[in-house]
């Protein structure tokens, strides 16, 4: 090094980047050189080992040379430089997180396709306009057409993945899950079977308040924990008073009466609840958008519920 310049060796042993490579730069304008030795080999300053960071960004972004070299033409300050190519390499970064996110998605996964992969990859990749599109559409193939009451659509719509600028690990494979999850149309289906029987508890009874839904949530939350707590099994004669209980309260909630044909109709609406890739969904969301997590207890009390004899099912 001649005072504060480089000569194309020294800048290749700096940055990594073969004196080819450099020299080829420096003949298209790229990184001009700064000045030269006596016998006219070219030297550069501080500002080309900056521009050829840059340069090289926006070559592994696949820019061609002709773009790179209009940005370069625009004499930016060296400053202005490092932004930029912060800039870019932030790009980079969250390209590479996604890359990466796929390559362990796979890892964990026996007998992945190619196809697969390409699928994982693609939604890795999609905008955060595409993500929000893929859910919505996810929601109108499952839903739209059936009363599930006023506060049901708005609530499932209400919760689209937000993923960050500079999003972890855990949330990029969140969201590859939760994309892959929607696109399932074994999933879809088992839901809309559940939607279709919620849609019928609401023809039948109405649509509970939210309060209401809340209160008889808590009530089988609390019941059925605690027969779970002391070790009573759903078909055992110690079941019998909790389900009791809970038909009697489900009854009142609802204005009907507590018969064998209501408890077919409260096992069948139990058991539209019970499919645990539902609760993955939310899940998965919690995690993208880094809220709280959902009560899984509840799903587990509902397949208790739906396990008694006495709820109907056998």
């Amino acid at each position: 090094m001649t005072g504060d310049l480089f000569t194309i060796g020294q800048l290749a042993r700096t940055t990594g980047l073969p004196v080819k490579t450099i020299r080829y730069w420096s003949d298209q304008g790229l990184v001009p050189p700064a000045g030269r030795t006596a016998a006219g080999y070219r030297l550069y300053d501080q500002a080309a080992l900056v521009r050829l960071g840059f340069v090289r960004t926006l070559r592994d972004l696949d820019l061609d040379l002709a773009t790179i070299r209009r940005l370069a033409d625009r004499d930016l300050a060296l400053d202005d430089v490092a932004r930029t190519h912060a800039r870019a390499l932030d790009i980079r970064i969250r390209a590479l997180q996604l890359q990466r996110s796929v390559l362990r998605a796979v890892a964990h996964r026996a007998g992945t396709t190619t196809e697969e992969i390409a699928l994982m990859h693609k939604l890795a990749a999609l905008s955060d306009t595409e993500r929000k599109r893929l859910i919505h559409d996810f929601i109108d193939d499952t839903f739209a057409d059936l009363d599930l009451g006023e506060q049901f659509l708005p609530l499932m719509r209400a919760a689209m993945p937000e993923l960050p600028e500079q999003p972890s690990q855990r949330q990029l494979d969140a969201w590859i899950e939760l994309a892959e999850l929607v696109s399932d149309p074994d999933f879809r289906s088992a839901l809309r079977s559940a939607a279709q029987a919620q849609a019928r508890a609401v023809a039948e009874v109405g649509e509970p308040s939210a309060q209401g839904h809340q209160d008889m949530a808590g009530l089988l939350h609390r019941r059925v924990s605690e027969a779970r707590q002391t070790g009573v099994a759903p078909d055992s004669p110690q079941a019998a008073p909790v389900v009791d209980e809970l038909a009697a309260a489900y009854a009142e909630h609802t204005g009907s009466t507590d018969t064998p044909a209501f408890r077919q109709w409260l096992a069948d609406l139990m058991d539209a609840s019970t499919d645990r890739r539902y609760e993955r969904y939310w899940d998965l969301l919690a995690v993208i958008n880094d809220g709280p997590r959902p009560d899984t207890e509840l799903s587990a009390c509902a397949e208790w519920l739906t396990a008694a004899p006495r709820a109907g099912l056998r």
